[in-house]
């Protein structure tokens, strides 16, 4: 492995290092990520509550799509970045192609699916013509280009694999400024209104990819070569299927579990407090979104240390990670509960939202509490899926959204019937219970593989 880049030296040098640098970069193209969501959302809302309805049951079927495809780029990138701690580039350039093929395969796939089931999934949902029309003008046109997004994600993945954080975070945000830009003068000055908003996310894709195809074919620097090869069931393909499958079955699982949790905020709260959970939510969104971008890089750079069999190095990255992760929920914690009434006043300032404004601050204070404790989970199941256990990083998905913070939440409110407060109260205990066990057994992992190791290491001298 003579050739290397500044982003394989970044992931195989010091682990405190590698966590920041390839940290920082993810984190601000995720928030960028947010800002963008929140604009559409904006820019949108001009056209009535008929389309952002129209956008809203879309939603869910976009996040599925946005989860396999995440689901499959964090095993590629995990697969590419032990491969590099292994000091085999032609097993990483194997993975990567692999990922270019799959990613292909699972675009199409979605885009004929999709298409064909599309009309059908609206009608279960009942909506009014008006709503459903637009539901499907819009879904259509995303769905046409869903290609774009699942490609963006594996290109993404392959360069966060081998430590280029940066032109991965540069791609995402091109596109969401580009999408930004594009919204008011497609949905408005071009009169295409909400089929607008759809063309101007697709060709931010198409555009954001253009700019990615050209770093990994056109300008050839980076350290990992992808080539169009035929899939073969060996190690490689069967590793990042045991990352990737799991991964996205998590984060489909967390919708499944949201999805649980509004049900029961509906049983207490009414619509009310389904407007006051996911008001609150967002908020919470942007504690939670820095947390995910050092998620990503402690798959990278655990996966990297789990290649080259140094497991001090590993746990270095693994403590380090909560360590850094625990102080920016702490901090964004802390803001939050400060100024909760002022962040409340931003979306209670009609006559019909005032009902809720104390309920809003109450909520935000409480549920800012889950962020502080979140690190301890999220990091060591991305620590997981770094050194190829996806099934664990799946195990801790589980136990913490879909038994724990439910469990918890539904338990208070038959324990102690204090209303919404009871579920907010719940979700906070029920997360920071299934944290701490889920670092329990990331601790003990790391401890198994440093004796592994160094036994291995004993044998090899």
């Amino acid at each position: 492995m003579e050739r290397t880049t500044e982003g394989v030296r970044i992931l195989t040098g010091e682990p405190e290092k590698a966590i920041v640098k390839l940290s920082i970069p993810m984190m601000i193209g995720m928030l960028l990520q947010t800002i963008y969501n929140l604009a559409d959302a904006i820019w949108i809302s001009g056209l009535g509550h008929e389309a952002l309805s129209a956008i809203g049951i879309f939603f869910p079927i976009f996040m599925g799509i946005v989860s396999l495809s995440s689901g499959l780029s964090i095993g590629v990138s995990s697969a590419i970045s032990r491969r590099i701690g292994a000091k085999n580039r032609e097993s990483a350039n194997r993975c990567a192609s692999y990922g270019l093929s799959l990613s292909l395969i699972l675009g199409i796939s979605i885009t004929l699916l999709l298409l064909a089931t599309m009309e059908k999934i609206i009608d279960l949902m009942s909506v009014e013509d008006l709503v459903a029309s637009l539901t499907m003008i819009y879904s259509k046109i995303i769905i046409s280009g869903s290609i774009f997004l699942v490609l963006s994600m594996m290109l993404g993945g392959v360069l966060r694999g081998e430590g280029d954080a940066k032109r991965s975070t540069y791609a995402l945000a091109f596109g969401s400024i580009l999408n930004i830009i594009l919204d008011p003068i497609f949905i408005y000055l071009l009169d295409l209104r909400i089929a607008g908003a759809a063309y101007a996310t697709v060709l931010s894709m198409i555009l954001s990819n253009v700019l990615l195809l050209y770093w990994l074919f056109g300008k050839k620097d980076s350290f990992i070569e992808i080539s169009f090869i035929k899939l073969s069931l060996d190690r490689d393909l069967r590793e990042i299927f045991r990352v990737g499958v799991p991964s996205s079955a998590s984060q489909l699982l967390m919708s499944i579990a949201m999805f649980v949790l509004n049900t029961l905020i509906l049983s207490v709260g009414g619509e009310e407090g389904i407007a006051i959970f996911t008001t609150s939510w967002r908020v919470i969104t942007f504690g939670i979104v820095p947390l995910f971008g050092m998620a990503s890089a402690t798959t990278a750079v655990t996966g990297a240390f789990y290649g080259a069999r140094d497991a001090d190095k590993l746990g270095k990255a693994y403590f380090y990670s909560i360590k850094l992760s625990f102080i920016i929920g702490l901090l964004v914690s802390s803001i939050i509960i400060i100024f909760a009434p002022q962040i409340s006043q931003l979306f209670t300032y009609s006559i019909e939202s005032q009902s809720f404004y104390r309920e809003l601050i109450s909520s935000m204070r409480i549920l800012a509490f889950f962020l502080p404790t979140a690190p301890l989970g999220i990091m060591t199941a991305s620590m997981f899926q770094g050194i190829g256990k996806g099934e664990r990083a799946l195990l801790v998905t589980i136990f913490r959204a879909l038994i724990l913070q439910l469990a918890f939440a539904y338990l208070l409110i038959r324990l102690f019937p204090l209303g919404l407060m009871s579920v907010w109260f719940g979700i906070v205990l029920g997360n920071a219970f299934a944290a701490f066990l889920a670092f329990f057994w990331g601790f003990l992992t790391i401890r198994s593989l440093k004796r592994a190791f160094r036994k291995y290491s004993e044998i090899s001298e």
